[in-house]
């Protein structure tokens, strides 16, 4: 028998980035009408000032914290448990990264909106909108984190 050694984190694959990120944005897009119908103007209010508090943190445990509590509040309204059980597992598993998002923005004034604009489109009842909005800002974090994920990767096998 091999004693306790401890967690053990597998790096995340740029592959393995892609399809959580394309998960997640399908789970959304079945999450933002459904979710639009049951929300009031102080959910939208709460989720705003959470995608604001987001953005301009500093703490990955901040960061992620504020992240669970705006997709609760969308996931909740939506009456989708199911969704909402799968994202937190995807959530759970990008958790390693929030550092590394928080790297490659550093500067909160220059971070990507994807919350706060769909939460204002869903706000003007502009479902589609949002989630097109969310979708194309979404995707270049994404990308940002993928060409990051392969450059490291480059790195580490040239050594």
């Amino acid at each position: 028998m091999e004693p306790f050694k401890g967690a053990t984190v597998k790096p995340l694959s740029p592959e393995e980035a892609l399809d959580i990120a394309e998960l997640r944005l399908s789970l959304i897009a079945l999450t933002a009408k459904p979710a639009y119908l049951h929300l009031s103007p102080t959910d939208f209010d709460l989720a705003s000032g959470l995608a604001k508090q987001m953005t301009r943190s500093t703490s990955a445990k901040e960061y992620f914290e504020y992240d669970r509590r705006f997709w609760d509040i969308l996931f909740e309204k939506a009456q989708r448990p199911i969704l909402w059980e799968v994202l937190r597992q995807l959530d759970d598993r990008l958790t390693r990264y929030n550092p590394l998002v928080l790297k490659l923005f550093p500067d909160p004034a220059n971070r990507p909106l994807q919350r706060e604009v769909l939460i204002e489109f869903l706000r003007e009842g502009r479902v589609d909108d949002a989630v097109r909005a969310f979708k194309k800002i979404y995707l270049e974090v994404v990308h940002r984190i993928i060409d990051h994920l392969e450059t490291g990767e480059s790195a580490n096998s040239s050594r």
